[in-house]
């Protein structure tokens, strides 16, 4: 596994967006009875998810939420050097959408701008990747804007994706300061598993035409297009068990840090049964194991920090805290980072609401 490690970096703030419109997985009941509603809710762990409304797109959420970073920060707009945007939903095949937000929230033109296309292991890769180029670029301030609207992708009689996946998008301020300590991140990768979890058309290798919007039973007997998004459950938990305990292993021992030294785990927040699992494994205690996907779902890169923001107010309040965040999935990709947020550092979930939209170039 790849290691890194990044100096003088801190983390000065999350928040997160959320659309207003709120699903509730028992009322699909037009995917199943109520009886099997109740049991795929108890498995899965999720009970309602946020969806976004006709046209609202992954970069309206995030730019609610920088907007809202930046002005209780207090930081001007002329003060962020860089803007890295971690999403698969991008607004445009072209230009990349760190480019648009950058107009739209009125950054300096000496902002550097760019996207990263990964999903569940994003937002470590994001940090690792905004904190290495601020210190490089010899800027002081960094946007990390990471979210996906994932329901985009769904085919509506998908049973086996439809309860899991839920919209949102996060900012995460960084800043170079003297006083901020050591990150160390942990990350890999496997590209023999991507056929297990993909959107295969509607790309250059699947050009878009109408036979890819047309939606046939796949393998696994669900109807779906080219254009949606697949995913193999059964591959997806096997790779998570083969890989992440390993990994979890790996940045302790990197870090120096012993489980006991770790305030929280804020892992990938997949489904309620794999992470139990996952942490009855690798011997997390249960209340050391950050969860909020009860209320969001499955919001793949945004997963991690939005647990963070609805989850850990009241520990960062407290002193500074201990984080090990780990994202694994799509690709298959993992990384993982040992972090010490400091005491005071803002974090937030704000919602969305359908008005709040849509901006076209």
């Amino acid at each position: 596994m790849a290691v890194g490690r990044v100096s003088g970096v801190a983390v000065a703030g999350i928040y997160a967006c959320v659309p207003a419109q709120v699903v509730d997985n028992a009322s699909m009941t037009a995917l199943a009875s109520p009886a099997e509603l109740q049991k795929v809710i108890k498995g899965i762990g999720i009970e309602r998810r946020r969806v976004v409304s006709e046209g609202q797109c992954t970069s309206d959420l995030a730019q609610v939420a920088a907007e809202q970073l930046l002005a209780d920060l207090g930081w001007p707009s002329e003060s962020v050097n860089l803007i890295v945007f971690v999403s698969q939903t991008g607004d445009y095949r072209l230009p990349a959408t760190a480019c648009v937000l950058q107009e739209r929230l009125g950054l300096s033109k000496g902002c550097a701008a760019f996207d990263l296309n990964l999903g569940c292991s994003g937002y470590v890769y994001g940090l690792w990747v905004a904190s290495q180029l601020l210190n490089s670029l010899g800027g002081a301030r960094a946007l990390l804007l990471v979210g996906d609207t994932s329901t985009s992708l769904l085919a509506p009689e998908d049973r086996s994706v439809q309860f899991l996946f839920g919209d949102a998008a996060t900012a995460t301020a960084l800043e170079r300061r003297s006083d901020a300590g050591e990150t160390t991140f942990v990350l890999g990768t496997d590209g023999s598993g991507a056929s297990h979890l993909i959107v295969p058309g509607g790309g250059a290798r699947n050009k878009l035409d109408n036979q890819s919007l047309s939606r046939q039973p796949g393998r696994d007997g669900h109807p779906r297009a080219a254009v949606n998004l697949f995913m193999d459950g059964p591959q997806v938990f096997n790779f998570t068990l083969r890989e992440v305990p390993g990994l979890i292993s790996a940045l302790l021992a990197e870090a120096k840090w012993s489980m006991e030294q770790v305030d929280k785990f804020v892992f990938h927040q997949a489904n309620g049964y794999l992470l139990d699992y996952l942490r009855k494994r690798t011997k997390i205690p249960a209340e050391q194991m950050v969860l909020a996907l009860k209320d969001y779902g499955n919001t793949s890169s945004a997963s991690i920090p939005l647990a963070i923001a609805d989850r850990l107010a009241g520990d960062f309040a407290a002193g500074p805290t201990r984080l090990l965040l780990a994202g694994f999935g799509v690709g298959w990709s993992w990384a993982a980072a040992a972090i010490t947020i400091a005491q005071g550092t803002p974090t937030r979930v704000i919602e969305a609401p359908p008005s709040a939209v849509p901006r076209v170039a």
